[in-house]
């Protein structure tokens, strides 16, 4: 293997965090702010670039860093080592409320692809990389642009879903549609594509956007209920409007409250 083979643990229910066994000398990658706790004995490090092992030359560093910078990324990853001897533990805690997902990367083929703000955490050795869209419509409307990231290698990748995750097997042919926020990652052999709703009622009133994803199988499919931008919606929708007051927050009469609470500013 040329990743660290890593052993895990998973704690919690609606905020969850991963917990990382390493042995003497082994490590592992995860996004800046991920971090929760580790044991005394393990060393950080700063790394640049996408965290594989597989070209260490300064060329292949600038070019994990750019693909890092296309999908919105930090230049640099952070890098845990376990130095000493014996085995040292460290944590690394959801960004938000939901699961987190174990991809053992051999089973996916060597290849992963999911959101560009799914990735939580992998063994050193694993390459965070990009995953360009081919197709022009998938692009321009798939939510996600023409980029997606890709964890490659035969180790261990831990993505994050939010909410209640889904895991969906498609068979040879079968097609999913899904909203393109609520996907998480699938794997290789998943053939990813946007539809177009369709009927005017549908794209005027349906409230549920102009297009879905069509993953069509065969392969699995990993869903989440609440993606991040939903959440930071619903959260702005609610926060206090300017004088500190919430606009009927609570209210039967809602806007109507107001100005029988003597608050008329709409």
């Amino acid at each position: 293997m040329t990743a660290h083979e890593i052993d895990y643990r998973i704690y919690g229910e609606e905020m969850q965090y991963v917990e990382i066994e390493l042995d003497p000398h082994e490590g592992v990658i995860a996004e800046a702010g991920s971090f929760m706790m580790m044991d005394d004995g393990i060393k950080m490090e700063t790394i640049f670039g996408d965290g594989s092992q597989n070209d260490s030359s300064f060329l292949g560093e600038i070019l994990g860093a750019g693909k890092r910078i296309l999908t919105g990324e930090s230049l640099f990853m952070t890098a845990f080592y376990n130095n000493l001897i014996g085995k040292r533990n460290v944590s690394f805690a959801s960004p938000y409320p939901g699961k987190i997902i174990p991809i053992d990367l051999t089973v996916f083929g060597g290849k992963f692809i999911c959101q560009k703000d799914a990735f939580l955490c992998a063994a050193k050795g694993v390459s965070v990389g990009i995953e360009f869209s081919k197709k022009l419509g998938r692009g321009l409307f798939g939510g996600e642009g023409f980029i997606m990231q890709k964890l490659e290698g035969d180790g261990m990748a831990f993505v994050h879903a939010g909410g209640t995750m889904a895991k969906k097997e498609l068979l040879a042919g079968e097609v999913l549609r899904v909203d393109t926020g609520c996907i998480v990652g699938f794997d290789q052999t998943i053939d990813y594509d946007i539809e177009f709703i369709g009927g005017i009622k549908n794209t005027i009133f349906g409230g549920e956007g102009l297009f879905f994803a069509k993953l069509q199988g065969p392969g699995t499919v990993f869903i989440q209920s609440l993606p991040f931008s939903r959440l930071a919606g619903r959260v702005l929708a609610s926060a206090p409007q300017s004088g500190g007051k919430n606009r009927g927050e609570g209210s039967i009469l809602g806007g109507l409250g107001n100005l029988i609470d003597g608050d008329n500013r709409f």
